[in-house]
């Protein structure tokens, strides 16, 4: 009999469970001694509990940082390891891969059928080739669009569990009080306050069978939405990609946002408006060359201000969506795009006045200079982000990232808030690709 093959799984509290869960938790040939953990931070401080765990892990597994992952490899033997993460640029990934070989163990990417799960419902996934690409902008077009046809809608969204996972195996957001019930971090109101808003009941959590099967009862359709540039979890009967422009070429050189690219049926080129036409070209170029059969449809992101009058001539301090900034490398959003159009007389650098672990964020992604990550992942990084803009010298703040800011932190300057909603261009649009797939 063949003795248990000791794994790995380098994860950032999401993908890296439910890879865990879809094909290891009851798998007799495994043993997962570990998982690791980055990007986010403070989340490999727990471990993966034993409620989650199954028969097979009665004490949970430790979850360690991924700076570990050599010392782990050699501690426990390890044969394998997992990559279970996403928004990674090709090199990064072959880096991994040569060292976990060079400790004499095998690198593992899971592909979609280890764990993407089939539901009874028709899914329609919306993802990207990088973080920020405007995923939820089109999922919340799907949602208005299936919503107006007469069907039940709910959004299924890629995880973000970073508090106690015990508690966070299924979650539903139906109203706000629930954001304070499930004690929501600022990334996870990004994603899910405009659907509420809407009307939209939102799932997420750990466990994405068990979210499926409790989602499946209240909906005609699912929508998955994506988190990063991950694949989705469900078997997509229509798969949406988003590509960004503002980015060009990166949707054949990051890990996994190439394999949703080479997968879509629908490839979205978004914020047309904002990019250059050379760019523009690039993606397209790179549709005809690696998914010529792709259906494209051409958006622009369209900002909604609620006050621009504020803006002019003003200081402004630019807040923005994390993600987007930190591992999605953006270097401006909504907001910046916002205080530059209705003339801002100065855009306050807010590294000069960031504390505590945002000043942290600044050393750890070089590239942000005038605008303020919407970093949340604790309540206390949520008091040092009001403390850090409540030091600077601003006149206002600019807020583009998805969340009403003004109801997580209590700020002394008024905050003008920038939306953006997806605008097709062209006689492709989302109405017609869901007519065209028959989901109304």
């Amino acid at each position: 009999m063949l003795s248990k093959r000791n794994v790995i799984i380098m994860g950032a509290a999401g993908k890296d469970f439910h890879v865990f869960n879809t094909f290891y938790r009851n798998n007799s040939a495994y043993n997962v001694v570990c998982f690791t953990a980055t990007q986010i931070p403070g989340i490999e401080s727990r471990p993966y509990p034993s409620v989650l765990s199954g028969k097979l892990y009665p004490n949970g597994i430790r979850i360690f940082p991924e700076s570990k992952l050599s010392e782990l490899v050699k501690k426990f033997d390890v044969h394998e390891v997992a990559l279970a993460y996403s928004d990674l640029p090709f090199n990064y990934v072959m880096e991994k891969a040569s060292l976990v070989e060079s400790l004499d163990a095998s690198f593992v990417l899971h592909g979609p059928k280890d764990f993407m799960i089939k539901s009874k419902k028709p899914v329609i996934a919306v993802t990207a080739v990088r973080t920020g690409c405007g995923k939820s902008q089109t999922s919340r077009k799907i949602a208005q669009l299936l919503l107006e046809h007469g069907k039940k809608v709910v959004v299924v969204r890629h995880p973000m569990p970073y508090g106690d996972l015990s508690k966070q195996i299924v979650q539903r957001f139906e109203k706000f009080e629930d954001f304070e019930k499930n004690k929501a971090t600022i990334e996870e109101r990004e994603e899910y306050e405009r659907y509420v808003e809407n009307g939209v009941v939102v799932f997420a959590g750990v466990d994405y069978e068990k979210i499926l099967r409790e989602a499946e009862k209240e909906c005609d359709v699912v929508i998955w939405d994506g988190g990063n540039n991950d694949l989705p979890f469900y078997v997509p009967d229509l798969h949406i990609v988003v590509a960004d422009p503002l980015r060009p070429g990166h949707e054949v050189s990051y890990y996994p946002g190439m394999s949703n690219f080479l997968r879509a049926q629908v490839i979205v080129i978004n914020k047309m408006n904002s990019a250059k036409e050379n760019d523009v070209k690039l993606v397209e170029s790179n549709i005809k060359k690696f998914n010529p059969k792709a259906i494209v449809i051409k958006a622009d992101s369209i900002l909604d201000v609620d006050k621009p009058e504020l803006i002019k001539g003003k200081a402004v301090l630019v807040v923005e969506d994390g993600p987007t900034l930190t591992h999605g490398g953006m270097t401006f959003g909504a907001g910046f795009v916002a205080a530059k159009k209705f003339s801002a007389k100065q855009i306050i650098e807010p590294q000069k006045y960031a504390v505590g672990s945002i000043k942290g964020v600044y050393k750890k992604y070089s590239h942000l200079k005038n605008i303020l990550p919407a970093m949340g992942y604790s309540t206390k990084q949520v008091k040092e982000l009001e403390q850090t803009i409540n030091r600077s010298p601003a006149d206002i703040v600019v807020s583009g990232t998805p969340i009403n800011l003004g109801r997580i932190v209590n700020v002394n300057k008024e905050i003008v808030t920038v939306k953006y909603e997806l605008a097709e261009k062209g006689k492709i649009t989302v109405e017609s690709l869901l007519k065209k797939f028959k989901f109304f």
